[in-house]
């Protein structure tokens, strides 16, 4: 007997990638669950994987717990904490990596197996990659300021909603590597909605995490060209206190 909240199986195929290829590759959990393909990375509960069909790339993130410790019993999973998030990027036209399946096993209230498939952004690397591999694209002023004329209103959008990130730091933001870079968000498990009273210390968090690798690599100039922007105008005596804070936020913490 199956009971309603404690045993159910959910799987969504993204209506665009019908009768597709990569859709009849992954039309159910379990047939996900059992391709093969490059592991890029695995710990205790989650593998990432690459498989490549028709010639596409595309992403397999694959969950055999809800989370670590109490996490596995309480709240939502980890993996619904990833799909939730790119589909209200989507949903708010902020560039993300494009949904093609997701979905989620739960036996007696604990989540046993869930699933997301996302496509390949080709031609990217994320900003952490680009300043380990020292990719040229990041000492050109102009490039750059593509970028951040993405970056900012994307993130001002975002909290707008009073959707915080948690974990916005340049490893999950991938960016296209020509002349016109584009930019994409990957990887974000925690992100969610938020109550106002813990809205702007969410907010000073996320600021924070970008600028963490930001203060080392970009000019002082930039930096407060992505928060002016950020802002949507000049800035007032209110944001001069928050950057203080975005500035102190990682002191004592490391």
């Amino acid at each position: 007997m199956r009971i309603p909240f404690l045993m159910s199986s959910s799987w969504t195929l993204t209506e665009s990638y019908n009768d597709t290829p990569v859709g009849n590759a992954v039309s159910t959990l379990s047939s996900t669950f059992a391709l093969t393909g490059v592991e890029i990375t695995r710990d205790i509960i989650s593998s990432m994987s690459r498989i490549e069909i028709d010639g596409k790339g595309y992403y397999l993130k694959r969950y055999t717990g809800g989370g670590k410790n109490l996490r596995r019993y309480i709240g939502r999973s980890r993996i619904r904490g990833e799909w939730e998030s790119m589909l209200f990027f989507h949903e708010h036209g902020i560039p993300a990596a494009k949904v093609v399946a997701y979905g989620q096993e739960i036996q007696w209230g604990v989540m046993t197996r869930g699933a997301l498939v996302t496509e390949e952004a080709p031609n990217t690397l994320d900003l952490r990659q680009m300043v380990r591999d020292s990719i040229p694209w990041l000492k050109d002023r102009i490039w750059m300021a593509k970028v951040i004329e993405q970056l900012a209103p994307a993130v001002r959008i975002m909290h707008s909603q009073s959707f915080i990130h948690t974990d916005l730091k340049w490893r999950n933001i991938l960016v296209s590597q020509n002349e016109e870079p584009e930019i994409c968000f990957i990887d974000c498990p925690a992100g969610q909605k938020v109550l106002p009273f813990f809205l702007e210390r969410g907010i000073i968090k996320d600021l924070a995490c970008l600028d963490k690798m930001g203060k080392q690599h970009l000019t002082r100039t930039q930096r407060l060209r992505f928060y002016r922007l950020y802002c949507g105008g000049r800035l007032k005596a209110s944001d001069k206190v928050r950057i203080r804070k975005i500035l102190n936020f990682f002191e004592g913490r490391e």
